[in-house]
């Protein structure tokens, strides 16, 4: 099947794994990114770009919207998959579907795009656009009847998913191990929903803590906190550093996003993919992933974490047990990106659901 992948594109594991994904289960790919169009001229125009990339206006998008169908006309997908299709007008997607009446255009979102917080233009060409899809994916459960609302003409669930050429069981050198052995990491960005004042129990426990995320989100805040400012300044990590600062720990934490609304996340599958055990914030949805005690752990309160964080510290046989339980889940239940992107390949000229 020929397929045409569209989206910013600066991603390894967003975008660009799905393009990779699609060829190694035997397709024709082709990509359609719009992150160069924002980076070349000078300082000025570069500066004017920002704002358009931003705003979501311009020449610049207008261009990028044009020069989509001018690419999807030659190339003839059969199927147009639209990676979180922010600077995606409406009346392109029109153009697609007039212009390719035999290809069908699926729009996959990992963000929230109803969540209250996200700025007022964020989201406008993709909701407008909801029901032009021929399917809308959404991350979450609740997020299906969101699109329903918008009119969307067929919705399914699409998790997100581990890579298993970037996650899996990685040995550290000792060089490694002085960067990244701890007894508990996390690693994600900030939100102000009490993640911190967990975090610094932690410390206060007496156990040894790293966290990694944005710079710009975590260094104040750290440097503020009495328990945590000796771990500033944090840096982002990606590829195999990711993977060795899971497996330099012997428990991973996972906090929801509250903006997003989330009920899991990517790293629900990242961790245990790569051998590390699972602790995350309690959900119904995370917790019918996994057996509790068996495939991974979860928490509600400060004091649970705590308890469960010691009784996994003090017995390696049952946090590698419960490590092992969750990499044999997360790998026997398909969450990895190729069985993923089979999927969706089924839904083509079907009705058939995820």
């Amino acid at each position: 099947m020929k397929i045409l992948v569209v989206g910013d594109g600066h991603s390894a594991i967003h975008e660009v794994a799905v393009v990779d994904a699609f060829k190694q289960l035997g397709h024709e790919v082709n990509s359609f990114y719009w992150h160069s169009y924002f980076k070349s001229g000078n300082s000025f125009r570069r500066l004017l770009r920002r704002v358009q990339n931003k705003f979501l206006i311009g020449t610049t998008v207008n261009k990028l919207n044009s020069e989509l169908v001018e690419k999807a006309i030659q190339y003839k997908p059969k199927l147009i998959f639209i990676y979180r299709g922010t600077h995606i007008k409406p009346r392109t997607l029109v153009s697609l579907k007039c212009a390719l009446p035999n290809c069908e255009v699926f729009g996959y979102n990992n963000d929230n795009p109803f969540a209250t917080g996200h700025p007022p233009w964020l989201w406008r060409h993709f909701i407008k656009s909801i029901p032009i899809y021929d399917l809308v994916f959404a991350y979450r459960h609740h997020n299906l009847d969101d699109f329903v609302k918008c009119g969307a003409n067929r919705v399914e669930l699409l998790r997100s998913w581990f890579i298993p050429e970037l996650n899996h069981p990685i040995s550290l050198s000792e060089e490694d191990k002085l960067k990244y052995e701890c007894d508990v990491v996390f690693i994600g960005h900030y939100e102000n929903d009490g993640r911190i004042e967990y975090l610094e129990e932690i410390v206060k426990a007496g156990y040894a803590l790293r966290i990694f995320g944005p710079p710009y989100e975590w260094n104040k805040l750290l440097l503020r906190s009495k328990p945590l400012k000796h771990l500033a300044p944090v840096h982002l990590i990606w590829n195999d550093d990711y993977s060795k600062a899971i497996s330099g720990a012997k428990l991973a934490l996972c906090f929801f996003s509250k903006l997003n609304r989330d009920t899991y996340t990517r790293r629900c599958f990242e961790i245990p993919a790569t051998g590390t055990m699972l602790l995350s914030e309690y959900s119904d949805d995370i917790a019918s992933l996994y057996k509790a005690g068996k495939e991974a752990d979860f928490f509600e309160t400060k004091k649970e974490m705590i308890n469960k964080v010691k009784i996994y510290l003090e017995n390696d046989d049952l946090r590698l047990q419960v490590a092992e339980g969750g990499y044999q889940r997360v790998v026997h239940d398909g969450h990895d990106i190729l069985s993923r992107m089979a999927k969706v390949v089924e839904l083509v000229g079907s009705n058939t659901t995820l």
